[in-house]
């Protein structure tokens, strides 16, 4: 019995051998830490290195100055906002003791304008409260 799915190949030929690739080792460049790359360093990698070319960076220029506008709007902005609040606390404090400063006068002058109480301010004056009831003036139609 013969395996009918198993083929008998001829012999490979033998493969060349590949030729050796020589890897030169390249000494590693001194890292410098980035907290303690200076602002120069940063520009001259970013514009060098091609991560922003000089071109670019001049036609980027415009929205720059536009984007650095926005900003100080945007911290002038805040300030003016912090100032209206303080000023609204501030008035809101005088409404407040203006409000009860009112209450009180108020108060005071309707205890004042009681019947007693002005009776006793004009007692002084001479004048008196009246004992009997007031007497009704009449006028007739022809007097005038």
């Amino acid at each position: 019995m013969s395996n009918q799915f198993r083929t008998y190949e001829a012999e490979e030929p033998e493969l060349i051998a590949e030729p050796e690739i020589k890897v030169k080792k390249v000494k590693p460049e001194k890292v410098v830490p980035e907290a303690k790359m200076g602002a120069k360093t940063f520009f001259r990698k970013l514009f060098s290195e091609g991560g922003v070319s000089k071109e670019a960076a001049t036609e980027m220029l415009p929205f720059l100055l536009f984007l650095s506008f926005l900003g100080m709007l945007y911290i002038g902005n805040s300030h003016i906002a912090m100032q209206n609040i303080r000023n609204i606390d501030k008035l809101q404090k005088e409404v407040k003791e203006l409000s009860w400063e009112y209450k009180s006068l108020k108060a005071d002058l309707m205890f004042k304008s009681k019947l007693t109480e002005v009776a006793k301010k004009v007692d002084t004056l001479g004048v008196k409260t009246l004992t009997e009831p007031p007497k009704k003036i009449i006028v007739k139609n022809n007097e005038h």
